[in-house]
Order: C-alpha cells, then sequence, then structure tokens
C-alpha cells in the first residue's frame, strides 16, 4: 500500500487522527498478516523443499494525477512534528553558523542534512536524489532544498562549539516531545 501526498493545509491545529473506514482497512490487513503467519509461527506449515520464499509475480505500477507516493513515506510526520515543536526557529536561533542566510537558513541546512539520514541517505551526495524528487519537496513545502556541495560547505562551517550548540538546542527542543499533551 502505497502512502500518497495530497494537498493538504499546513497545519491542523489537531492531533493526527485516521479516518474509520481507514481503521478498518489497517486492522483487515494486520488480521490477514497474523492469518498468513500463524501457520508458520505454530509450526504447522510443511516447508517447500526446493521452492525459494520470494517468488511473487512481476510488480505492477500505477500513476496517478492526484496522488504521488515517496519512498520515505514518514517523513511528512517527522516534519510536522519538527515544525510543532519549533526547531527550525529554535536553531535559527540559536545556531549561528551562517552570518547571512541566502537563501537557506541554518534550520535549512540541519534539517536537510537530517532528512537525507531518515530517508536512507548514506552520503551528503545522496541529497541530490531528494533535490530532484517533487513529491518529497512537496511535503516540505520547499521549492527547492541545499545541494550536496552546499551541504559541504555549511558543514565545513561546524566546530566545536556549534556543535555543542547544536546538541543544546536538540535537547531542548526534546522537552516538548515529552510534554503531556494539554487537556482537552
Amino acid at each position: 500500500m502505497f502512502l500518497g501526498l495530497r494537498d493538504q493545509p499546513k497545519t491542523t491545529g489537531r492531533p493526527f487522527q485516521v479516518k474509520p473506514k481507514l481503521r478498518r482497512l489497517f486492522e483487515q490487513g494486520k488480521r490477514k498478516i497474523i492469518g498468513r503467519l500463524a501457520p508458520l509461527i505454530g509450526g504447522t506449515e510443511p516447508k517447500q523443499e526446493g521452492r525459494p520464499e520470494f517468488n511473487g509475480p512481476r510488480p505492477s505500477y500505477e500513476l496517478s494525477e492526484r496522488i504521488r507516493a515517496i519512498p520515505c513515506g514518514g517523513i511528512g510526520a517527522v516534519h510536522q512534528m519538527v515544525r510543532e515543536l519549533g526547531l527550525p526557529e529554535l536553531i535559527d536561533s540559536r545556531l549561528g553558523i551562517l552570518k547571512r542566510a541566502r537563501p537557506y537558513q541554518d534550520s535549512d541546512h540541519v534539517l536537510n542534512i537530517a532528512y537525507n539520514l531518515l530517508c536512507g541517505g548514506q552520503v551528503l551526495d545522496d541529497i541530490e536524489i531528494r533535490r530532484n524528487d517533487a513529491a518529497f519537496l512537496d511535503v516540505l513545502g520547499a521549492r527547492a532544498i541545499p545541494d550536496p556541495t552546499t551541504a559541504g560547505d555549511f558543514c565545513r562551517r561546524f566546530d566545536s562549539a556549534a556543535i555543542g550548540r547544536l546538541m543544546g538546542i536538540v535537547n531542548d527542543a526534546r522537552l516538548g516531545v515529552w510534554q503531556p499533551p494539554p487537556a482537552s
């Protein structure tokens, strides 16, 4: 199942909720998986001699004008949490790496590198994959993200004091994650 990206408002002011129809679909899928795995867990399934387990049919792909998918679908939820915690504002106000932000802020650079890692990137050059993914840029609400060479230039400006400041910023933002939600 692909989770698509639709044009939605940036913030709704309420917690994420799953519609009852989707909840039923998720529960149905969960029951199917449990039923599929039950014989293997109980040891009653006969072994398939001489045949690999990974032998499924050829995959099919669909295109749609309204919905696009990204391979790192959870990045939208991560970005929403980052914004609700105010992490970009904290980074921009306290990190102080860039003298002038043109066109990117300190937070754009830090989040660009972090999101690259969360999406499976292993080196700064993997940022180029995300720069060319329109659905990824749309989920972030970005026209563009810093390219790999710009990210490398930003990293070279870090010294031990900047690393300490960034760790302090993240620790301060992390406190907001553990706060209990306001009573309704």
